[in-house]
């Protein structure tokens, strides 16, 4: 899946086939399938039931990639997407925003300390002083031996 998802502003308007949205989004079409199954996606039927995405449909396909990636499960994006305000939408927003802070945090420790080996020149990065200082505040816990 891309990292950064962009709908192109020259994007025909016309309704896109199942085909034509799975190739836009690096996707295969049976996970297009499966999202409408579980209530994600509601794409207009034409001859046949055959489905057509519109440009509403794309920016849906792209909020579910975003919200996958970012590892919510997709009940919480089916909650997320429904037109409703409810108090039960709330709590499971701010319940998901709180993790992805969270796993934001511990991102950040991470490229900080990738960053103090790359800045380093120790050979061992296990003796490294930059590397040692970011990682303190987990060696160093109250009440340690």
């Amino acid at each position: 899946m891309p990292a950064i998802l962009g709908l192109n502003a020259d994007m025909k308007s016309s309704p896109m086939t199942i085909g034509q949205v799975a190739d836009h989004f690096g996707l295969p079409a049976h996970v297009l399938r499966h999202w409408e199954s579980v209530g994600l996606l509601s794409p207009a039927r034409v001859e046949a039931g055959r489905r057509r995405y519109t440009r509403d449909d794309l920016f849906q396909v792209a909020s579910i990639m975003i919200m996958k990636q970012a590892g919510l499960p997709l009940s919480d994006i089916r909650d997320f997407l429904a037109s409703s305000h409810t108090p039960a939408r709330k709590d499971m927003l701010r319940r998901n925003y709180r993790a992805l802070q969270v796993r934001m945090a511990t991102l950040r420790s991470a490229l900080d300390l990738l960053e103090a080996g790359l800045n380093c020149p120790h050979e061992d990065i296990a003796t490294c002083p930059n590397a040692r200082a970011h990682l303190a505040k987990l060696v160093d816990v109250q009440g340690s031996v």
